[in-house]
């Protein structure tokens, strides 16, 4: 297609909707498959060591892309009209499933009580991932209303009174999510729903001064409830002090192999397949420790190149939602970036040790059909509303 004079050149390419529209879906695209092969390659030595076929995690991980991919693409033909009328419902389809994994089909994994067993079969299923999804696309709507109820009240004067009549359906809402998130003892999970909701209010308008007083209790939240598990008090400690001999093969096991792995790997890697470490010395490295994984196999460039696919990522939604026309596109492509770089940014923060273990997965690479297909049926709604944009809107009509 030849270039109009028009189209924007050079650097201000970066921004442009189509360009945009176009990056997200080949990021997303990226990550998904690299994730398969990592999986592969971090999962064949433990599987074998443990009697199971090396392509276990593999082959679940392929199917779950796959449907996932063909999902997604089907939630970027919906109209976004049925997502601003069938968000709530969303959200209290997430809620039950929430609520299951207190009952009988909840199943209890790496301390969190966070996951549901699908009846007659093997999979597990964990809601607290729909619940991501369901907020980024109910919240939005909701905000906007409450945003509006509050600017026709009292001449847009923001009280205690006036914040809490006007929000109160969100706050209720929003907090029973949360609260059932925190219930199943999933404090990163957790801390990933809570900066969505930062995130929502923030872009929506919500006021400055109320927001801060949320986001001390919300601190003051995850203080008390670091402090009152003694597992994560001493996590919290491990990333911050230097580890004992005997913390080395306890708490700090996890992060010291981590980092032994990414040391180990070097500006180029020991070669794709030839991790040392996931040889049943680090836990979970095809889940939440798969970063260290590439790390090790690929290097310092490996790195690189997941970091800024993740950059690409964030930048066209970041772009899109500033170039919106309407609010509730807006605030939500801010929800979808939000959960996709601040949960990738903290799941590398976690395995090079900046943060302490929290246990979230790397959206799109990590092991784990409920994060994958979530991700992806996420990433099919940020489409659609990315395809709202005049320019994206006409090239698709071209296609």
């Amino acid at each position: 297609m030849a270039r109009t004079d028009g189209e924007p050149r050079g650097l201000r390419a970066l921004s442009n909707p189509l360009w945009c529209y176009h990056g997200f879906r080949t990021a997303v695209i990226a990550l998904s498959f690299f994730g398969v092969i990592m999986v592969f390659s971090s999962s064949a030595a433990s599987s074998a060591s443990e009697g199971r076929s090396p392509f276990t995690a593999t082959i679940s991980q392929t199917i779950v892309c796959v449907v996932g991919l063909a999902v997604g693409m089907a939630l970027s033909a919906v109209p976004v009209d049925v997502y601003r009328r069938k968000g709530f419902f969303m959200v209290i389809a997430a809620i039950v499933g929430q609520a299951l994994t207190f009952t009988p089909l909840g199943v209890g994994q790496y301390g969190n009580q966070g996951w549901i067993q699908i009846p007659g079969t093997s999979q597990t299923f964990q809601p607290a991932e729909l619940t991501k999804f369901a907020l980024c696309m109910w919240m939005p709507s909701a905000l906007v209303v409450a945003r509006r109820r509050l600017r026709d009240a009292k001449g847009f004067k923001a009280t205690v009174k006036s914040i809490w009549a006007a929000y109160k359906a969100v706050f209720i809402v929003y907090g029973l999510c949360l609260a059932l998130v925190i219930g199943g003892k999933d404090l990163g999970t957790a801390m990933i729903v809570m900066l969505i909701g930062f995130v929502g209010l923030l872009v929506s308008g919500f006021p400055l001064g109320a927001l801060g007083v949320i986001s001390g209790a919300g601190v003051a939240c995850v203080v008390a409830l670091v402090a009152s598990s003694p597992n994560r008090r001493e996590r919290v400690l491990a990333a911050y002090m230097q580890c004992s001999a005997a913390d080395a093969q306890d708490i700090c096991y996890q992060s010291t192999h981590a980092r032994y792995a990414i040391a180990s790997g070097g500006f180029l890697g020991v070669g794709l397949g030839n991790s040392r470490e996931k040889w049943n010395y680090l836990p979970a490295a095809h889940n939440d420790f798969i970063f260290a994984i590439i790390g090790e196999e690929l290097g310092f460039v490996g790195c690189a190149m997941v970091i800024l696919i993740f950059v690409i990522l964030g930048w066209c939604l970041l772009c899109s939602a500033i170039q919106a026309k309407d609010r509730y596109n807006a605030i939500a492509l801010m929800c979808v970036a939000t959960w996709f770089v601040g949960q990738a940014l903290v799941n590398i923060g976690v395995v090079v040790g900046l943060f302490p273990v929290f246990g979230v997965p790397m959206p799109f690479i990590s092991s784990g059909g409920s994060s994958l297909l979530m991700c992806l049926m996420a990433a099919g709604f940020a489409m659609r509303l990315m395809r709202q944009q005049p320019e994206v809107k006409a090239d698709s009509s071209r296609l």
